[in-house]
């Protein structure tokens, strides 16, 4: 059974930092490689940030130099360091397998809100 359990978000300044982590239960996490998304109230679910098994990253245009992902394997772990949030980072943050489950396949966490507001 496949579960995925965002934590770290909340409410902060522009300019502030936020950690965010997702604990990965199942065999899925040795496998793949792993992603944050995000959603806006009204937009599309979008991806932030991906790491592969070895530790490649890649990031979305409007959030390069501001946020890194990292994953430690020992621990099925995936975080998101979040540096220099602006208003429009504003949206609830999920983790996923890259490339990503449907969102109707129910192995999506419940994510973890994220609010940049002075």
């Amino acid at each position: 059974q496949v579960r995925l359990v965002e934590s770290g978000g909340g409410l902060v300044q522009p300019g502030g930092s936020l950690r965010l982590s997702c604990a990965v239960s199942g065999s899925i996490f040795s496998i793949h490689a792993m992603g944050w998304y995000r959603q806006a109230p009204g937009k599309e679910r979008e991806l932030v940030a991906r790491i592969t098994i070895g530790g490649m990253t890649n990031y979305v245009e409007s959030v390069k130099d501001r946020f890194t992902i990292s994953r430690d394997n020992t621990k099925n772990t995936v975080y998101l360091q979040m540096n220099s949030l602006k208003p429009e980072d504003t949206a609830v943050y999920y983790c996923n397998p890259y490339p990503p489950v449907p969102i109707s396949s129910g192995y999506w966490g419940q994510g973890t809100q994220v609010t940049v507001s002075s």
